[in-house]
């Protein structure tokens, strides 16, 4: 024998007006989920872009006075580079003189501080380890301070992330947006890691 409410239910189902009821209630519920979202990416957009504009941002960056503030054995590193490693304290080395501390082995002649090779006058470079040797140097911070308080708001999530001056000199000769042009072609394509204020030189189309 088939339940008496199942019975009941199957003949609800066939009337119009029921199916009317569930399809318009469906609707309803669909309707103000999208708005929701709506509501809840358009808020969202606004604090990324209305940040306060008027009150300066307030930039996390720690920067410190040379080498001699390095308190542990161990160095973070550019990790990346297959032939060369730039370590936070500035040293630029070959990957096998790397230390097991993540460290350059500062004892081997190739090993270098604060160098600049391969980097032109604008702050840009064609070797990503040089760039953030060079932009290590003590005497770039007010140059990177100028860029941070000028920086666009579009930089503010990548930039705000950071938290000293080796964090930004990664962050800073890493290819962005900047260094592009037409959205594919380098605005130059052998000095492409920039640490300075401008991005490079646009090429002539």
């Amino acid at each position: 024998m088939v339940p008496c409410g199942a019975v009941l239910w199957r003949r609800l189902l066939r009337k119009r007006w029921v199916l009317g009821v569930v399809f318009g209630l469906s609707l309803v519920y669909f309707i103000t989920s999208t708005f929701k979202q709506e509501e809840r990416m358009v808020r969202d957009r606004n604090l990324l872009q209305v940040q306060d504009h008027e009150q300066p941002i307030m930039w996390k960056v720690k920067f410190s006075s040379g080498n001699s503030s390095q308190l542990s054995n161990q160095c973070r590193n550019s990790v990346q580079g297959k032939l060369l490693i730039t370590d936070e304290l500035g040293y630029i080395c070959e990957r096998k003189d790397l230390l097991v501390n993540g460290c350059c082995n500062v004892n081997v002649p190739s090993t270098k501080l604060y160098s600049c090779d391969s980097c032109l006058p604008n702050g840009c470079c064609s070797v990503y380890e040089y760039c953030v040797s060079c932009c290590l140097q003590p005497s770039k911070q007010h140059l990177l301070e100028r860029f941070l308080n000028r920086a666009a708001i579009a930089f503010q999530n990548l930039f705000m992330a950071v938290e000293d001056h080796f964090e930004l000199c990664l962050a800073k000769c890493r290819t962005s947006s900047q260094s592009v042009q037409h959205e594919n072609t380098y605005r130059d394509p052998i000095a492409k890691y920039c640490y300075g204020e401008y991005p490079p030189e646009l090429l002539p189309v």
